[in-house]
């Protein structure tokens, strides 16, 4: 692929001026002598010199112009020889005043012998006197007498397909005008030079017919054209059909934000346009769906190529999210097919977002602490594409410093910014560079070096680890900590009132197990008729029991005190239990009584069981009472 050169114009580089003092005439004269030998020797650079430059001569030019899509193509293949009496190591080379405003891409490469290529360094210069853009191109070695050197010349232009006519109706098609020169626009004179225009269709409106034109289908021949001067130039005009998609991408910003913890997100946001012919009157859908040469000039979708490692890609607009794109993964890369919402025919405009995540390990590379991030300027966003204005952002971890960046070709490097997200503390950096009027060529890998502390990425971690701290530290104080000015005696009451009721609580509670373990012993006595063990957890039960009773009496004393209405349900349960209490009692000596023979078993049973369904009667009532404690 040829150099690719910068796109300003040159001009030439003037001091600032100072008024001189009164009294230092002198020095006022000397210091304009200066600037004047500064000046002449400015201009003396600006023009190129070469070694025997008007011996130069173009022996073969063949010229393919390609129009068959919205971009204009010129590519050239010459032989270059030196008629002169020394060797150069340079020549000269220009572009026509007509499209040199519309240049998007210069390259030049050297045929050897062996069909191997090599490309060859571009510089811009100024030939004073003469008009278009002349760019001064270093051969890979000097060029001897009477020697001869073959190139291609490599040119590709942007937005000089003119449509014409300007508006057409949605059932017609399209037709543009191209104007160029019928000769190669050189400064050395050239022996011979033939001509092919590649057109979009074989409906052609007019051509300019120098020199008798071959027509054939799709592309015109002109030449060959022998002995033309130096400077020649002769209007080459076309007007002929072309449908292809005139689409342009008006300003494209391209967000690139890295993350060391092994994620690249990348998002674009492009505003799209058709550039070709202006829909006249209204759009019919019926009639765009129905004929298929309806709006043939219109885009329905196009192909964005996306890179091979591309995950959780998304394309939405303003409204949300566009469900009518398909994502087809290869080999090689992702193929994503952009659907706008509505075709776009000339004139009409779309705004949209693709984002998408890429893994670090392929694009980020590091030597110790010294990173490199070798990532595309630019993606294929459709084929032929064309950027109007493009800014690149590139984000990179906080902490970044030593930055560097190494690009193919010039572009506008902006002040760096900061961006703040989760976080962070003094700011990500931001890179900004500009660039404009981009074509495929641009397609090439930048390089960002920098340097980063790896010591860094546990900042993150242990912000989050000390919020946490915090966050509990605090709340662990909070709810400690009295924070009121004056005391609440009806506060200190409630809480001193539920104190005692939990403390009621679990003496119930453990009174009615008593009730449980002495059961038990009942049982135990009716199947060795040990009385003795029966006397056991009768005396057991009376004596916890008392003193279990005592206790919920004297809390029952202190709820009276504070004037709680509790009081009266926990007498209310002292009554009850006195229930329980009694009827267990009864069961023991119903038990005797079976033991001694004074009662029958089935008495016993029906006796027994009218006496458990009492009691859990009565538990359940406490345990009522206890609920609503």
């Amino acid at each position: 692929m040829g150099a690719e050169i910068a796109l300003h114009s040159g001009g030439l580089l003037r001091p600032s001026r100072k008024h001189p003092s009164p009294s230092a005439p002198l020095h006022a004269m000397r210091a304009s002598l200066s600037i004047s030998v500064l000046l002449c020797g400015l201009l003396a650079s600006l023009r190129p010199v070469h070694g025997g430059e008007s011996a130069l001569v173009n022996e073969d030019v063949r010229r393919s112009i390609d129009l068959g899509t919205h971009l204009a193509k010129i590519t050239a293949e010459l032989t270059l020889a030196n008629g002169g009496p020394s060797a150069t190591s340079s020549f000269l080379l220009a572009l026509e005043p007509a499209l040199e405003n519309h240049l998007a891409y210069i390259g030049v490469t050297l045929k050897n012998n062996d069909e191997e290529e090599s490309s060859l360094n571009l510089e811009e210069t100024v030939v004073r006197g003469q008009s278009g853009r002349f760019f001064n191109v270093r051969l890979a070695s000097s060029l001897a007498a009477g020697a001869k050197v073959k190139l291609a010349i490599e040119t590709t232009f942007t937005h000089v397909l003119r449509p014409f006519p300007t508006h057409i109706a949605q059932a017609e098609k399209q037709y543009v005008v191209f104007e160029g020169s019928h000769y190669f626009y050189s400064p050395y004179p050239t022996k011979s030079q033939t001509t092919r225009v590649k057109l979009a269709s074989k409906n052609i409106e007019s051509y300019t017919k120098l020199g008798n034109p071959s027509k054939s289908e799709d592309s015109i021949d002109y030449g060959p054209f022998k002995d033309v001067a130096a400077y020649s130039q002769d209007t080459l005009r076309l007007h002929y059909e072309n449908n292809s998609p005139f689409l342009a991408i008006v300003s494209m910003t391209r967000l690139i934000e890295v993350s060391h913890w092994g994620n690249i997100a990348v998002e674009e946001t492009i505003d799209l346009k058709h550039c070709g012919a202006v829909l006249k009157g209204p759009f019919s859908r019926y009639d765009y769906q129905r004929q298929p040469d309806s709006g043939i000039s219109s885009v329905k979708s196009f192909k964005t190529i996306l890179p091979a490692a591309a995950q959780d890609v998304y394309y939405r607009d303003d409204i949300g999210n566009i469900s009518t794109s398909h994502l087809v993964v290869l080999d090689d890369s992702v193929e994503m097919e952009v659907r706008p919402r509505f075709p776009l025919f000339g004139g009409w405009k779309t705004h949209y977002v693709i984002g998408y995540n890429l893994p670090s390990y392929e694009y980020l590379y590091n030597f110790g602490d010294q990173y490199a991030l070798k990532m595309r300027f630019m993606d294929h966003v459709f084929d032929d594409q064309v950027i109007d204005d493009l800014t690149v952002k590139l984000i990179l971890p906080e902490g970044a410093r030593n930055i560097h960046l190494d690009t193919p070709y010039r572009i506008d490097r902006q002040a760096d910014e900061l961006h703040y997200t989760y976080l962070d503390t003094f700011g990500r950096p931001v890179i900004t560079a500009h660039k404009s009027n981009l074509v495929e060529q641009h397609i090439q890998d930048i390089v960002i070096h920098y340097t980063f502390n790896k010591v860094l990425m546990l900042q993150e971690p242990l912000l989050v680890v000390g919020a946490f701290y915090i966050l509990f530290f605090t709340v662990i104080i909070y709810v400690r900590l009295d924070f009121s000015i004056t005391k609440d005696p009806a506060a200190e009451a409630r809480m001193k009132v539920a104190s005692i009721t939990e403390q009621v609580l679990t003496l119930v509670n453990k009174r009615l197990g008593l009730y449980r373990h002495f059961e038990d012993a009942v049982n135990k006595y009716k199947q060795s008729r040990d009385i003795g063990t029966l006397n056991s957890g009768r005396k057991t039960l009376e004596t916890e029991h008392r003193g279990l009773s005592s206790e919920i009496a004297s809390l029952q004393s202190k709820l009276k005190a504070e004037g709680s209405d509790l009081a009266e349900k926990v007498a209310e349960i002292q009554k009850l239990d006195g229930q329980v209490k009694d009827l267990a009692l009864k069961a023991s000596q119903e038990a005797e009584r079976l033991v001694a023979g004074k009662v029958k078993k089935d008495a016993y049973i029906e006796s027994d069981k009218h006496l458990s369904s009492k009691r859990q009667d009565l538990v359940s009532r406490i345990d009522t009472i206890l609920d609503t404690l």
